[in-house]
């Protein structure tokens, strides 16, 4: 009781425009919903590209198979991508999860901060243009022929995004390096 006073006698002390301010970050709320709605849009994709793979299994080649099976790895590595910004962005942006200690919260959930949050989003978007290239290269075999869904120039320019991928998730992870050690020492390391 004598603590919610205290919270309740230090937000009197704000004033009006700071707290108008910080409590505009649930303006977020609304964008973290829809992205759960997303994610049921991925749970019903995953659900459909599934029943057609296993429907289709008889006749399937290995190829095409095996780029079914790419496609459905794609689909939970994005909605992995969701979760972790649904889950990371509230947490960091909007308000504490207060899960006390509840046996499924994530592992990476109890020292997320924007940081952190930055280094594992660039990590999923690597592995799905990773999952992406893959089923570019597997396809690539029909290049050249009329039923080609791809033209060097467009696997040129996937290779180039995925390698542009690469080398930001490496700028941030060093960024982050650097303000480790700069946050640690007070100063810049030289």
């Amino acid at each position: 009781m004598q603590e919610k006073h205290e919270v309740k006698h230090e937000a009197e002390k704000i004033g009006f425009f700071p707290a108008l301010i910080f409590s505009s970050r649930w303006l977020q709320l609304p964008l973290y919903l829809g992205l759960i709605i997303a994610q049921c849009v991925y749970v019903f994709l995953f659900l459909k590209e599934l029943y057609h793979l296993i429907s289709g299994a008889n006749s399937l080649t290995e190829q095409s198979i095996m780029l079914s099976v790419l496609g459905l790895i794609d689909v939970v590595m994005i909605s992995n991508l969701l979760v972790m910004v649904i889950v990371g962005g509230y947490e960091t942006f909007v308000s504490r999860l207060n899960l006390g200690g509840h046996p499924d919260q994530p592992e990476w959930l109890s020292h997320v901060n924007a940081t952190v949050l930055k280094v594992k989003l660039a990590m999923a978007i690597i592995g799905i243009s990773s999952i992406h290239l893959l089923k570019t290269f597997i396809a690539a075999g029909d290049l050249g022929s009329p039923d080609s869904h791809f033209t060097e120039a467009g696997i040129m320019w996937q290779t180039i995004i995925h390698m542009a991928f690469i080398l930001s998730a490496l700028g941030i992870a060093y960024t982050d390096l650097l303000m480790q050690r700069v946050s640690k020492n007070g100063k810049a390391d030289h």
